[in-house]
């Protein structure tokens, strides 16, 4: 009998040559588990073990155990083995209630401004008594107006700040109509 006449029979292949006087087909079929694995089927078997131990179903020690054997099984049966006692799928945890987040509140910025402009305003100041002290005491009179270069970008940008984001003063303190 060849082999197109047994494949349509449904004989399955040996797993090993076959004896003397034998053409190498068996007339039982092959059990499903004991058809061979793919790295394929590794691949999902592994998968499903990370899965498991992620979920807290297999400590790390019986993870890496059943790893080393999904590689070394040879057998779709032996890989079923390896998973027959977890979970067909992941547990799932309770339901997550995630809180709404509260609205933000609208003087949170214009406090923030608030603080900046104060820290503005002081830096500028003491740059400003520092330069006219060394003009003053310092012999050669009032030199170039050093504490420009730190406030007026600083300066500028925090007025623009304000102008874009419509708080200025006289805004924060009319009531809403």
């Amino acid at each position: 009998m060849g082999h197109s006449e047994a494949a349509k029979r449904g004989l399955a292949p040996f797993s090993r040559a076959g004896s003397p006087g034998h053409d190498g087909w068996v007339t039982q079929p092959v059990r499903p588990e004991d058809i061979r694995a793919s790295d394929t089927e590794r691949e999902l078997v592994q998968q499903w073990l990370q899965r498991a131990h992620g979920d807290g179903s297999l400590d790390l020690a019986e993870f890496d155990a059943r790893l080393v054997r999904t590689w070394q099984a040879k057998t779709r049966g032996e890989l079923a083995a390896l998973t027959a006692d977890l979970p067909s799928t992941p547990v799932q945890s309770a339901v997550v209630v995630v809180p709404t987040p509260e609205p933000v509140k609208s003087s949170g910025g214009r406090k923030a401004l608030r603080v900046l402009t104060t820290i503005w305003m002081s830096v500028s100041a003491l740059n400003f008594a520092l330069w006219l002290l060394v003009g003053l005491l310092g012999g050669e009179g009032f030199v170039h107006p050093w504490f420009l270069w730190v406030s007026v970008p600083a300066g500028a940008v925090l007025g623009a700040i304000w102008l874009s984001t419509g708080m200025s003063a006289s805004r924060s303190t009319r009531p809403a109509p």
